[in-house]
């Protein structure tokens, strides 16, 4: 995993989320958002009129159920026989606006007590309510690959790896998660890329303007797609009669 240090935090990154499809057929949409790099033991407290516009809540994340955020990490590092990242945490995700929330990907980074990065959890969220973590451990440019264990689009079987490229964000935010089958066939690339921007009051309220219910205009972004993609004729895969295997913090 890349060494370099950590940025400041918390930083907001105004991001542009583009996913490629190129079997069976092409389709590409582009979503400009923004997000939150913050340390997970050191969580943002906003002034109290701007509250409403971030909250970090524990149960939008793992099983819902933790007391905290770190706490829900830790279960989840615990299942996955992982005992010593136990230092800092650097967390990417959407916030909780006006009460909403929806992250298809949030990515944890976490190092040991020394500072070394350990390894990377992704976790992932559905339209369906479901999630599910992914123990990845990249290499030092954030690569990683990991086998597809969870049903997301309704349009893609559970089959086939993730190649992921993870790099821990600095001033700008580079992540590419693509998903490759066995035949060799590439359905599905998507991105996101940000510039960094500091948590102030003004700079969250600027990202508020320009992309206003943020979180909610994702849901609808992909919702919205979909529909667009059944009307190409894009064929529906029924979701698998049986989940994954269950992990600690997640449902």
């Amino acid at each position: 995993m890349n060494s370099a240090a950590p940025p400041p935090v918390p930083a907001l990154y105004e991001t542009e989320v583009a996913h490629t499809r190129v079997t069976p057929l092409r389709h590409a949409l582009r979503h400009r958002t923004y997000l939150w790099l913050v340390d997970l033991d050191d969580l943002p407290v906003l002034p109290r009129p701007l509250r409403p516009l971030a909250r970090f809540d524990p149960s939008d994340h793992f099983d819902g159920g933790a007391p905290t955020l770190r706490a829900g990490l830790e279960a989840c590092l615990a299942a996955h026989g992982v005992a010593d990242a136990d230092g800092r945490v650097l967390m990417l995700a959407h916030a909780r606006v006006l009460g909403h929330v929806f992250n298809p990907l949030t990515l944890y980074w976490c190092h040991d007590r020394a500072g070394r990065p350990r390894c990377v959890v992704a976790e992932v969220h559905n339209t369906y309510g479901g999630r599910h973590t992914y123990l990845l451990h990249p290499d030092a440019r954030g690569r990683a690959v990991t086998a597809k264990e969870f049903y997301v689009s309704p349009f893609l079987d559970v089959e086939g790896a993730y190649r992921m490229r993870l790099p821990l964000p600095g001033d700008r935010l580079d992540l590419t998660v693509q998903l490759r089958h066995t035949d060799g066939s590439r359905p599905l690339t998507a991105t996101v890329r940000g510039t960094r921007r500091p948590a102030r009051p003004s700079t969250l309220l600027a990202a508020a303007v320009r992309h206003p219910w943020s979180t909610a205009s994702v849901s609808l972004g992909i919702r919205r797609h979909g529909i667009r993609l059944y009307l190409k004729g894009l064929r529906v895969r029924p979701r698998p009669r049986t989940a994954p295997a269950p992990q600690e913090g997640t449902p």
